[in-house]
């Protein structure tokens, strides 16, 4: 079965109570924000986002532009991860950067193509450049193409942003399917902000990649919830541990049937060579 949106000029995310709070689905042409609270939480944000890449994208092409430092930082994007999330490598057209500059110029001439069903932009770290002003320019390529436009950032402040839709995302334990086998990827997905007035608030989810949609789950193993304060919470003294870190500690210690997206375990440097899987421009 075949993603498809709820409506005209809307992505749904196959979720029905979801979908319900939202009117629809997310907007179409329009750029949103996917926020892991730490690096730790970026590869499920990463099939987060990937998830609502697909349901934009159709049969249409996904551009994924990435700064160099993310692939020393976390590792290369792995295509046996990206199948498992239902997502052929060869659909990918991978840019990969230096520096924020050259993210938000490439995302800009992306997010102004018509021909691609959904462009995943990916910065690391703090970086000025990516202001109010930025966001804007972003968001008024998405609307004028219509290519759904998705930032993806991790352990950092959300600055001021012209986005449609702000979403903090971290990881869930997944279910053991019949026989033991893999469950699906799970998140816990926080809507942070939403310029169409719909209020904060949080969901659990699931993605299935057979249906290619999310789906929603009334019963996890327990994590609890984002600490209100999240972004903005200071560090504790020495040997302290808050409520944040113990929550994620608790996750950590969870046995998790297996990983949202997979990374390779070596890195850039000791890998070598390219992935075959991913075509690449720039």
């Amino acid at each position: 079965m075949r993603a498809g949106p709820a409506a005209v000029g809307q992505v749904s995310f196959g979720a029905a109570g979801l979908d319900a709070a939202l009117g629809g689905g997310i907007a179409r042409a329009a750029l949103h924000e996917v926020y892991a609270p730490g690096t730790a939480d970026l590869v499920a944000a990463t099939g987060f986002a990937v998830g609502l890449a697909i349901r934009a994208a159709g049969e249409r092409p996904i551009l994924w532009v990435r700064q160099d430092v993310v692939d020393a930082e976390t590792g290369r994007l792995h295509p046996p991860g990206l199948i498992e999330l239902g997502l052929d490598p060869g659909r990918i057209l991978l840019v990969r950067v230096r520096d924020t500059e050259g993210v938000l110029r490439a995302g800009a001439e992306a997010a102004r193509c018509p021909a691609l069903g959904a462009v995943l932009i990916e910065p690391w770290g703090e970086a000025r450049r990516l202001d109010l002003t930025a966001s804007r320019r972003l968001s008024l390529a998405a609307e004028g193409s219509g290519a759904t436009t998705l930032m993806l950032r991790a352990g950092v402040s959300p600055p001021p942003s012209a986005a449609r839709t702000r979403w903090q995302v971290a990881a869930l334990p997944s279910r053991a399917q019949e026989a033991n086998a893999p469950g699906d990827p799970a998140f816990v997905v926080r809507l942070l902000r939403h310029r169409g007035g719909v209020s904060e608030r949080e969901w659990r989810v699931e993605w299935s990649r057979d249906r290619q949609s999310f789906q929603e789950r009334h019963s996890f193993p327990e994590r609890q919830s984002f600490p209100e304060n999240e972004f903005r919470e200071q560090r504790a003294a020495p040997g302290h541990r808050s409520s944040a870190d113990q929550d994620r500690a608790s996750l950590d210690a969870a046995s998790l049937s297996r990983n949202v997206v997979p990374f390779p375990a070596d890195r850039p440097a000791a890998a070598g060579g390219e992935d075959p899987d991913i075509r690449r421009t720039g």
